[in-house]
């Protein structure tokens, strides 16, 4: 759990990383956390916040985060109206306390007039408050004046008479400890304290309960320090040693020069520290890490899933499903063709039949075979030769249908497989579980009217998520270039985000996203090479070394009629050989 000094390492983390970062977006991750996606630094970041009482955390996330689509709380609302948008204008730890107050600053125009000068916008202020105090813990969200919005866990005067935390609430801190400050504490007032405790305690014990401040683990730490052994007895410790172990404990407080390190047993985490612990290193295998939110996340995810695993798990779950389809429609497609090819034959089956009618006086009943004019015309010997006949005919009648209808067939279902191979492709491809659950949402669309019984996201069922508008990256220039995760998706890049003039791109021959370049001036051509990359990446060739993309003008791309949502013609194309890659390889924002 993180302590006073990990969250004084982790406001100076952050600080470094984030401040004035925009918050391009907020998510809620299960019932008592939640996460934003900041833009800082030229790099997006991850921040992730629990109130978990039995593993409350903060620190920056190696992984997108996503959210959890069920979980829509009044909190995540009021973040997405106060902070989605904002800029974070300052880190703050009260001294020596488990809480971090994150400050966001966003303007407001009038009349939500975002053409408005900025002189006529409103800068509101928000504080996003980290309370990390075990089973108290919480995140709560404070305008400008102290006045409480929201909090993950809502504290009624029953729960707590002297700490409610309600909306429309001014807030208050945990109330102080009656501790001494340890920063700047001398030898004489260290002794003071040890010759007061009883006999036998133990130094570390004395240390927690009369400094504010100090975990446990650092008051065994300072211990150790002062004394070699972590349990030593408050009388056997010299109270000279102890001040150099304080003090040199909390030396990072004033310099900054943190040591983030991760302690593992069997390769599994069992501790982390701001600063490198002797105490755990006589133990335990010690291993630096980059920066202490890199220590939180493994010691927080150890004996539990990680998210990607989760994500992964339900993606192929999606994946799954969508094969099932594509083998059925598959197997449709190829009984049509088979069918069709039958459907040749109508022509030969009215010449048996005709050829019948004309040798009727030499057949007789129980014959299985006409021979005649080189040819051999199976009989049914149960039925009469007229009746053979009859049958040939019917036959024929049948295929000249059929003649006149599997073509249609065909291609719907050559249109369907293309459609079902694409969505198949673009989950395989999802990298969150925002992206998962829009697939999902369409893929639930087109299943309902295909299942027996609706499934769920139908009108009987949940609704399936609306499509979002994809973010765009953003050139140097000002050109943007829009991805198109799902088919929804494709159809609001190509169809409602691009010009006419602008470019489209789409992997050639193969399932894939839609890439539009919303250019702000003339074509540049490097550019349109990093649009190319992207659309192989987001595409069934991912893993090659190259594939061909086509380029057209948005103008001559075109709704496929009846296919699915995506699906599309376009014409006056070039082809680019590009190499798959994402937009953090290409230094996309």
């Amino acid at each position: 759990m993180l302590d006073a000094l990990g969250l004084a390492a982790l406001a100076d983390e952050l600080s470094r990383l984030l401040l004035d970062g925009y918050i391009q977006k907020v998510v809620q991750l299960d019932e008592q956390s939640v996460g934003l996606e900041i833009y800082a630094n030229h790099q997006r970041h991850f921040l992730v916040a629990s109130a978990d009482s039995r593993n409350p955390r903060l620190y920056l996330s190696s992984a997108r985060v996503a959210a959890d689509p069920d979980r829509v709380s009044p909190l995540l609302l009021l973040l997405r109206k106060y902070a989605r948008g904002g800029r974070i204008v300052a880190f703050q730890q009260p001294a020596l306390e488990r809480i971090l107050e994150v400050s966001i600053a966003k303007r407001f125009w009038p009349d939500k007039n975002d053409d408005a000068p900025d002189e006529a916008a409103e800068l509101v202020y928000v504080t996003l408050i980290v309370e990390l105090m075990g089973r108290r813990s919480n995140i709560i969200l404070t305008d400008e004046n102290g006045r409480i919005l929201d909090a993950v866990k809502r504290v009624t005067p029953e729960m707590s008479r002297v700490r409610p935390i309600l909306p429309g609430r001014q807030y208050t801190p945990p109330p102080p400890q009656a501790k001494r400050d340890p920063r700047g504490l001398a030898p004489a007032e260290l002794g003071a304290l040890r010759a007061a405790a009883a006999p036998g305690a133990r130094a570390a014990d004395l240390l927690v309960h009369a400094l504010a401040g100090i975990s446990p683990q650092m008051a065994r730490e300072v211990v150790y320090r002062a004394a070699g052994a972590e349990d030593a007895a408050a009388e056997a410790v010299d109270a000279v040693q102890l001040a150099g172990a304080l003090a040199e404990l909390l030396a990072p407080l004033e310099s900054g020069a943190w040591q983030p390190s991760l302690y593992l047993e069997d390769g599994e985490p069992v501790a982390f520290a701001p600063l490198r612990l002797a105490s755990l290193a006589s133990r335990y295998d010690e291993e630096a890490t980059p920066t202490l939110s890199a220590a939180v996340e493994r010691a927080s995810s150890a004996g539990a899933e990680p998210a990607h695993l989760r994500y992964a798990r339900r993606r192929e779950k999606l994946v799954a499903q969508i094969g099932v389809a594509v083998d059925r429609v598959r197997a449709r497609l190829h009984s049509l063709r088979e069918e069709a090819e039958r459907a040749s034959a109508a022509e030969r089956w009215r010449e048996q039949g005709e050829l019948i009618y004309a040798y009727l006086y030499q057949l007789s009943p129980g014959q299985t075979e006409l021979a005649v004019e080189d040819r051999r015309i199976p009989l049914d010997p149960s039925m009469t030769p007229s009746e053979n006949a009859q049958e040939y005919f019917e036959r024929y009648r049948k295929g000249r249908s059929a003649q006149a209808n599997l073509p249609e067939l065909i291609q719907a279902a050559t249109t369907e497989l293309a459609y079902l191979d694409e969505l198949r492709t673009l989950a395989e491809l999802a990298d969150g579980l925002d992206e998962i659950e829009q697939l999902r949402g369409e893929w639930e669309e087109w299943a309902a009217p295909h299942a027996r019984q609706p499934a769920r996201g139908t009108a009987q069922g949940k609704r399936p998520p609306r499509p979002k508008r994809p973010q765009p990256y953003r050139s140097e220039r000002g050109d943007l270039i829009y991805v198109g995760h799902n088919g929804r998706q494709n159809e609001i890049v190509t169809f409602e985000l691009a010009a006419p003039d602008d470019t489209w791109l789409h992997a050639r021959g193969m399932p894939g996203a839609h890439v539009v370049v919303h250019w702000s001036g003339a074509e540049r051509p490097e550019l349109l090479e990093q649009a190319a990359s992207l659309a192989a990446w987001y595409s069934a060739g991912r893993a090659a070394t190259s594939v061909e993309v086509d380029a057209a003008p948005r103008r001559y791309v075109r709704k496929l009629k009846g296919a699915g949502p995506g699906m599309v013609t376009y014409r006056h194309e070039r082809t680019i050989n590009a190499r798959p890659r994402g937009p953090e390889e290409l230094g996309l924002a």
